[in-house]
């Protein structure tokens, strides 16, 4: 089974010319959705961290199985008006338009290393508001992690000095198959991208104990 095989594209969604990249289908696949899991896992093997901050909604997903297996806390990271207590935001720009990122004021103590999880690095907006928002509160950024990385978009070039780990690429046209591409940066090695990553490969028992140290 191929990540591309549970990731669906779907055409002008969510506005005409946007090719949309749906993970529902993974999210249905108990293996694939495993898998995926554990291979998030693998990459950040060993990058330290104090929490974890999962930027809604789909970041949700995958960063609270990790906090939870690693024994770390978890950052809600919402739109405007979701959160009830007082909140820091950040405005940024989408490659559809602009929006805005939310976090409660005392989530991450001054300090903290903070590992930002997202499904989907396109343009790098979104990351890079979490981002700020993680300063702004005193604490540091451990890495960016995600699924998949559109390709073409120049997502991660907005943190060239920040660790950014992406599971697979997806290129900017319907029909491109994944390609691994865990580019772990500041010296950390760089996977080969010549071949598609097959699930099984990824499977594991249970995620790497000494992740987030």
């Amino acid at each position: 089974m191929y990540l591309s095989t549970v990731i669906r594209t779907v055409p002008d969604f969510p506005k005409p010319g946007i090719l949309f990249r749906d993970i529902t289908p993974l999210l249905n696949e108990p293996a694939a959705f495993r898998a995926a899991l554990d291979g998030l896992a693998a990459l950040v093997r060993g990058v330290p961290c104090d929490r974890l901050a999962a930027l809604e909604s789909r970041g949700f997903l995958f960063a609270a199985p990790l906090a939870r297996q690693w024994g770390k806390g978890l950052v809600a990271m919402r739109k405007p008006g979701k959160l009830p207590a007082d909140t820091v935001a950040e405005s940024y720009a989408l490659e559809y338009g602009t929006a805005t990122l939310e976090v409660h004021r005392d989530a991450i103590a001054p300090g903290e290393r903070v590992l930002i999880v997202d499904d989907l690095l396109a343009t790098g907006g979104t990351a890079a508001a979490a981002a700020a928002l993680v300063r702004r509160l005193g604490g540091s950024v451990a890495g960016h992690l995600f699924l998949v990385e559109l390709e073409g978009l120049g997502g991660a070039s907005a943190w060239p000095a920040t660790p950014c780990f992406r599971l697979s690429n997806f290129g900017s046209t319907a029909g491109c198959r994944f390609r691994p591409s865990p580019v772990q940066r500041n010296g950390l090695a760089r996977r080969d991208r010549s071949d598609p990553i097959r699930l099984q490969a990824l499977e594991r028992t249970g995620y790497p104990s000494s992740s987030a140290g």
